[in-house]
């Protein structure tokens, strides 16, 4: 099996690396996803955060995911309370998900914050950062819905291009259309996982 980290910053464009890489063979995987599956009703990510955060997170019954934002993005101690509860459960998914693949799959973890997790950085074959100019993300983030300022303090929170790189072995920038994209990501395919396949 080859386990390879997709990251990057946010709106750098990792959700649709990681969803070309799947149309060249890999099985993608989204610690987003995961994220928002151990929060969901039932789960024990959602009965710890609602105990921690209150019920002011809540509307429906479910985690408002933009709720919880504003609070973890205004106060670093929630932030980090949150990540206390939630990575643990998100490695735990991730760990049955993988056990659960064939041995010759090719899998593509989507996993924004590893440079800010440096333990992590040994787990995976290779690191693949997928890189954007701040003014495009910047674009991107306000097309989802964030004010410019919200945005510009979400991408705050994370850490430096320059540290991801640092951590990674090959940078892919995504400054252009798709199609630019998946020749870029093609190229790298070609040259390092497609030798590298057993079959």
């Amino acid at each position: 099996m080859l386990l390879i980290a997709l990251t990057g910053g946010i709106g750098a464009g990792k959700s649709s690396a990681g969803s070309l890489l799947a149309r060249l063979g890999a099985i993608h995987i989204s610690a987003d996803q995961l994220a928002r599956e151990v929060l969901e009703r039932g789960e024990e990510g959602f009965n710890q955060v609602v105990a921690e955060f209150g019920d002011e997170i809540l509307t429906n019954g479910a985690i408002d995911r933009g709720k919880l934002a504003e609070i973890i993005f205004n106060d670093s101690s929630k932030r980090d309370l949150l990540e206390e509860i939630t990575h643990p459960l998100i490695a735990q998914r991730f760990l049955r998900i993988k056990n659960s693949l064939p041995e010759n799959a090719v899998v593509v973890y989507e996993i924004p914050l590893l440079a800010e997790r440096p333990e992590r950085v040994p787990d995976f074959d290779f690191i693949v950062t997928i890189e954007t100019s701040q003014e495009l993300r910047l674009e991107r983030l306000q097309g989802r819905g964030l004010t410019r300022d919200q945005a510009i303090g979400r991408m705050a929170h994370q850490t430096s291009d320059k540290n991801r790189r640092e951590i990674s072995h090959h940078v892919i920038e995504n400054n252009g259309d798709m199609e630019t994209l998946l020749t870029a990501l093609e190229e790298w395919w070609d040259d390092f996982i497609a030798p590298r396949i057993v079959d």
